[in-house]
């Protein structure tokens, strides 16, 4: 047993390794820091049909890590995101990471006919967040719904929306409105797959690239 406990950093370079032998034979070739998301994305979730279902806009990459190297603040819509973000290297950027789903009520969520995701995108906005921030949606389409509209309606430009839910009911709309953008860069992931892992690895991913460290770092 004991000669085959390995420690993070070796299993982690022996995953990538992997990772990287299967997209070569399976004919994927992307640029560094698109290979460096994907990578990430597929290294947690096992999951290769990522390689085709995630899309970014032009450049996209590059603002991220520009946004986060001036302490952009990032902003979830749910708390599973908020917590798998790597606090650390955020807070070695100068970012603050806000999630606001906790801190509306039922009532003012009916009152307004948002669901609680949405309304917690609303009160990011409402504070001055959302203007020049990582937006990052994994779960609520709802939320990401609300993110466009803020976008189309109130003019704000976030500096990269992640927009990658999962679910059946919306999902699929709500990544296709995003993409339709050409106002804010963006990440998406097509289809109904996504989810708040997803979104961690691609915004853990720009962390590492803004620090300058190698993808498959720990």
């Amino acid at each position: 047993m004991d000669d085959k406990i390995e420690r993070p950093a070796e299993i982690a370079a022996q995953s990538f390794k992997v990772i990287r032998a299967e997209m070569h034979e399976m004919g994927y070739h992307f640029a560094a820091h698109q290979q460096a998301v994907i990578e990430r994305v597929i290294h947690s979730t096992a999951d290769f049909e990522f390689a085709d279902l995630i899309q970014f806009s032009p450049a996209a990459i590059p603002h991220g890590i520009a946004a986060l190297q001036r302490s952009a603040p990032i902003v979830t819509d749910v708390n599973m995101v908020r917590i798998g973000i790597n606090q650390r290297r955020a807070q070695g950027l100068g970012s603050t990471i806000h999630c606001y789903v906790g801190d509306v009520s039922a009532e003012d969520t009916a009152a307004n006919g948002l669901t609680r995701t949405a309304a917690g995108l609303h009160l990011a906005h409402e504070k001055g967040l959302l203007a020049n921030a990582i937006v990052v949606i994994g779960n609520a389409p709802t939320a990401l719904f609300s993110v466009i509209d803020l976008i189309e309606q109130q003019g704000v430009r976030p500096a990269l929306v992640v927009g990658v839910p999962v679910g059946f009911v919306n999902t699929i709309e709500s990544k296709d409105a995003l993409s339709q953008l050409d106002s804010v860069p963006w990440f998406i992931t097509t289809g109904r797959k996504g989810g708040s892992s997803v979104a961690v690895a691609m915004v853990n991913t720009l962390l590492r690239l803004a620090h300058g460290e190698p993808s498959e770092a720990i």
